[in-house]
């Protein structure tokens, strides 16, 4: 398995655990003192667990196990490396801000929390343009 895939997918176990905790923080917080978490932790716990873990995990299969192709030009391993951090620290930074918000009202605040839902979106596009042509037929049919 390729460097990068491993970080991909150990990144996402990371991130899992502490979507895990979040979900369970919530629950007991809804079951046991009978009142409602505030919103903004639904929001990070789904961003946690879509982006963080399972986007993370789909990358890093999708680079692990896509065939390689020929054209060293088509897949940038630059560009993958990018992709990573553009996920992980936007997924990061806007949990993080998400929960400041919960207790800090600012524009500022919010203005970061769009620039990292921006880099959860240019990842998105970065790996999809980065592995396109890795999405290939192994072989024909008969």
């Amino acid at each position: 398995m390729f460097h990068l895939a491993r970080r991909f997918i150990k990144t996402g176990f990371v991130f899992f655990i502490t979507g895990m905790i979040i979900g369970f923080y919530m629950l007991v917080t809804a079951n046991f003192k009978r009142s409602w978490f505030e919103y903004s932790l639904v929001t990070v716990h789904v961003h946690i667990i879509l982006f963080g873990f399972l986007m993370s995990l789909i990358f890093g299969v999708a680079i692990w196990m896509f065939p390689r192709t020929k054209d060293k030009t088509s897949y940038s391993p630059k560009i993958a490396e990018t992709v990573y951090w553009l996920l992980t620290l936007g997924t990061t930074v806007r949990a993080v801000l998400e929960i400041a918000a919960i207790f800090f009202t600012s524009k500022i605040i919010s203005i970061f929390i769009v620039l990292a839902g921006a880099a959860q979106l240019l990842s998105g596009i970065l790996f999809v343009y980065n592995i396109w042509s890795r999405v290939k037929p192994v072989g024909k049919l008969k």
